[in-house]
C-alpha cells in the first residue's frame, strides 16, 4: 500500500503589520486624562483643605510698640518682634520693583504658582539629585510664613500652593505685597520691611532709594549672611545680583544700575539686641505703667511718642561716663574707680560702691524731658538716680529763698551782713544755729544779691529769716520741692532731701517767669488702628511772681558771669546761661541747675552711700563740667 504524501500547505500571504503608534498615543492620552483627572480630585480636596485657614490671620502680625522722639522721629522700641506695620503705599516702589525681580519675576502674572518656575526647578532638581531648588512664589512664601503648614515635604507643598491659589483669588496683587513686606525677617532682629528699613539705615521704608532697596531684598534668603552689618562684601554681592535683575527686566536703566553699585552704602550704627535697655527707656517704661490700662500695652502695636531728644540722651550718657573718669583719674582722688569692680558681683539694683552721678534736661517750654540719666552705666546698676535718689539739695536751695524774699520787699541792693550769726538774730524758737561759709570767710556787709550770685551762707539765713522761715517753706511745697519741709532756718540751706528730677522741675521757675512746669516722658500714645490712648495734658503751676523771678534769673545769670560757677565759660558755655552751684556739708554731694533759652539742666554726683567725694569736691567743681556738656549739646 502505497503512503500518501500529505498535500503540501499553501504558503499563507503575510497580513500588512498593524499601526501600533496610535495605540501607544492612545494609552498614553488615557493616562494622562487619568492623572490630570487624579491631580484635579488631589487639586481639589486641597483646596477644600485651604477653605479652613482663616485669611484674615495673614494681615495679624505681632508688632513692637514703637518710641519716637520729641521730633517724631523713631528712637526705640518695647519687647516683642520688631517690626512695624505699614500700608503698601508707605513702602518705595524701588523696594516692591527690587523684591519681585529678587524673588518672583512673573509675580504679576500667575495666580498663586508659577508653572514656568516649577518645570525650572524640578529639571534643576533632576540633574543635581535631591531637592535643592524649590518654585515658590512670593504667595507661596506668604502662606507659609503666614499658617503653620507642617515641614518640607510633598504634603506641604501641596497644601502650600492650594493656599496661594486661594489668597490670590482673594487678596489683590497689592495686598499680598504689603503683607509679605510686613510680615518677613530681614535680620538683626527685624521683621517687615519698616523695622529693616530703621533698622539698617535710620530711615522710614518709603524713603529707601534704589541701592538701599537692592540691599535688603538681596539680603532676604539669608538675612544672617547677607547682612550688610555682617558682611558688607556678600551684601554687596546679593545687592548687585538684584540689580542686575531689575536691568535685565528693564526695571532700572544701565546707568542707575552702575551708580547703584559704585556708590558707597551707608548704614546706621548697629543696633543693640534689646535697644529698650537705657535710662531714658527704663523711665518711659515707668511712665506708661501709669498712663495706660491694664493690658494694653501687652497687645503691642503702639505708638509712644516721647520727649526724648535721641542726640541729646546720648550726649548726656557720654558726658556722665566721661566726667567721672576724670575725676576718678585726679591725684588724691580717695576712693577705688568703677574700673576697680569690674567682674565683681554687684548690688544692681540698689547701689554701688564708686562715684556716680544723675543729670535730667527739661524743656523751658513745654516741661517735656530731653534727656534723663540715672547713673553712668545701666548694664551694671539699674538703680535710676534721676527719679529716686533723695539727697539733700544744699544751696541750690538758695534761689528759692531769695526769691522769696524779692516777694516779701527785698531789694538786691539792700544791704546784709555776711558775718556769723550774732545772739539773738536766730529766734529762741528754732533752737541755737550757728551756720558759717563754706570757704571759713565772712565778707562784712553785702549787696543782698551777692549772697546768691558767691553762694554766702549767713546772708542767705538772715534774708531767709527777714521773708520768714513759713513763707519760704510754702515756697518750696509750691515748686514741688517738698511736701513737708523743715521750718527751722536750716531750711535756707537745703538741709532736706529731694530727688534730680523734682529739682529740676522746681529750677524751671527761674527759666519761665515764675510758674513751674511739670516734667514729662510722654506725649501721647496711641494703638495699632491710631486710637489715641493718651495724651499727655501738661502743667504749670505759678511759684513766684514776674518780678521776683526776674530778679533772682538775673542773680543766677551773675552766678555763672561771675560768681561760684564762672568757670563755666572755660568749660566751653558759650551764649546765655544762669544756674547756681550746690555743695552738701563735708562735701558729700554736688550739684549744678541751671537754665538757658532752651533748656532747665540739673546734675547731681556723688555716692550711692553718701560718704565725702573727695576735700573741695564742690559742685562747681564736679557737677558743673557735665552740665555745660549737656546745655552745649543742646545747641548742637
Amino acid at each position: 500500500m502505497s503512503k500518501r504524501i500529505p498535500a503540501r500547505a499553501k504558503k499563507k500571504k503575510k497580513a500588512p503589520p498593524r499601526k501600533r503608534r496610535p495605540r501607544i498615543l492612545g494609552a498614553l492620552v488615557k493616562l494622562g486624562l487619568v492623572t490630570l483627572l487624579l491631580w484635579v480630585v488631589v487639586g481639589l480636596g486641597y483646596y477644600a483643605w485651604a477653605l479652613r485657614f482663616d485669611l484674615r490671620t495673614i494681615h495679624e502680625m505681632n508688632q513692637r510698640s514703637v518710641v519716637y522722639d520729641y521730633q517724631g522721629k523713631f528712637y526705640s522700641r518695647l519687647a516683642g518682634e520688631n517690626r512695624i506695620v505699614v500700608p503698601f503705599d508707605k513702602v518705595s516702589n524701588d523696594f516692591v520693583n527690587a523684591l519681585i525681580s529678587r524673588e518672583d519675576t512673573r509675580f504679576y502674572s500667575h495666580h498663586g504658582v508659577d508653572p514656568i518656575g516649577v518645570a525650572r526647578a524640578v529639571v534643576r532638581n533632576l540633574f543635581l539629585g535631591g531637592f535643592r531648588e524649590g518654585a515658590s512664589t512670593i504667595t507661596q512664601q506668604l502662606a507659609r510664613n503666614s499658617f503653620p503648614l507642617g515641614g518640607k515635604n510633598l504634603h506641604r507643598k501641596l497644601i502650600e500652593a492650594a493656599l496661594a491659589f486661594r489668597i490670590e483669588t482673594e487678596l489683590t496683587k497689592e495686598e499680598i505685597l504689603e503683607a509679605y513686606m510686613n510680615r518677613i525677617y530681614f535680620g538683626s532682629g527685624t521683621y517687615g520691611i519698616e523695622a529693616a528699613s530703621q533698622t539698617y539705615f535710620g530711615k522710614p521704608a518709603s524713603r529707601l532709594n534704589l541701592q538701599e532697596a537692592a540691599t535688603l531684598a538681596g539680603l532676604i534668603r539669608s538675612p544672617s549672611r547677607f547682612s550688610p552689618f555682617n558682611d558688607p562684601k556678600k551684601s554687596a554681592r546679593e545687592r548687585n545680583v538684584v540689580l542686575k535683575r531689575m536691568c535685565d527686566l528693564g526695571l532700572i536703566t544701565q546707568s542707575q544700575r552702575d551708580e547703584s553699585q559704585t556708590e558707597e552704602l551707608v548704614t546706621v550704627e548697629q543696633p543693640h539686641l534689646s535697644p529698650e535697655d537705657n535710662w531714658a527707656m527704663d523711665a518711659i517704661l515707668r511712665d506708661l505703667d501709669m498712663v495706660l490700662e491694664p493690658g494694653q500695652m501687652d497687645a503691642g502695636g503702639l505708638k509712644i511718642y516721647s520727649t526724648i531728644d535721641g542726640d541729646l540722651q546720648k550726649a548726656a550718657e557720654e558726658s556722665v561716663i566721661r566726667r567721672l573718669r576724670e575725676i576718678e583719674s585726679q591725684p588724691g582722688y580717695p576712693h577705688q574707680p568703677a574700673g576697680a569692680f569690674v567682674g565683681k558681683v554687684l548690688d544692681a539694683e540698689k547701689s554701688v560702691p564708686y562715684l556716680e552721678a544723675a543729670a535730667l534736661a527739661m524743656d523751658n517750654k513745654s516741661g517735656g524731658i530731653r534727656a534723663i540719666v540715672g547713673g553712668r552705666d545701666f548694664d551694671r546698676s539699674k538703680f535710676h538716680r534721676a527719679l529716686f535718689g533723695r539727697r539733700q539739695i544744699g544751696s541750690t536751695v538758695k534761689p528759692f529763698v531769695y526769691a522769696e524774699a524779692f516777694e516779701k520787699g527785698l531789694k538786691l541792693s539792700d544791704p546784709v551782713d555776711d558775718g556769723r550769726l550774732g545772739a539773738g538774730e536766730i529766734p529762741s524758737r528754732y533752737g541755737s544755729y550757728d551756720p558759717s561759709n563754706s570757704d571759713g570767710t565772712y565778707l562784712g556787709i553785702r549787696p543782698a544779691g551777692d549772697g546768691l550770685v558767691y553762694s554766702r551762707n549767713t546772708m542767705t539765713v538772715r534774708i531767709g529769716l527777714r521773708a520768714g522761715i513759713d513763707n519760704i517753706a510754702d515756697a518750696i511745697e509750691r515748686a514741688g520741692l517738698s511736701k513737708e519741709p523743715p521750718r527751722y532756718p536750716s531750711l535756707c540751706l537745703g538741709t532736706f532731701e529731694t530727688n534730680l528730677k523734682d529739682l529740676t522741675a522746681a529750677y524751671t521757675v527761674f527759666a519761665t517767669g515764675g510758674y513751674k512746669l511739670q516734667p514729662y516722658l510722654i506725649d501721647r500714645v496711641t494703638d495699632a488702628d491710631g486710637h489715641l490712648l493718651y495724651k499727655a495734658t501738661g502743667g504749670r503751676l505759678q511759684v513766684f511772681s514776674p518780678q521776683a523771678t526776674k530778679m533772682t534769673a538775673e542773680l543766677l545769670g551773675e552766678v555763672i558771669d561771675r560768681g561760684t560757677a564762672s568757670r563755666a565759660h572755660d568749660l566751653g558755655l558759650r551764649g546765655f546761661a544762669a544756674g547756681k552751684t550746690g555743695t552738701t556739708n563735708n562735701f558729700v554731694d554736688a550739684w549744678f541747675l541751671g537754665f538757658d533759652n532752651r533748656l532747665t539742666c540739673g546734675v547731681w554726683v556723688g555716692f550711692d552711700q553718701p560718704r565725702t567725694i573727695r576735700p573741695g569736691g564742690y559742685g562747681a567743681t564736679l557737677a558743673l563740667p557735665i552740665w555745660v556738656d549737656i546745655i552745649q549739646a543742646a545747641k548742637q
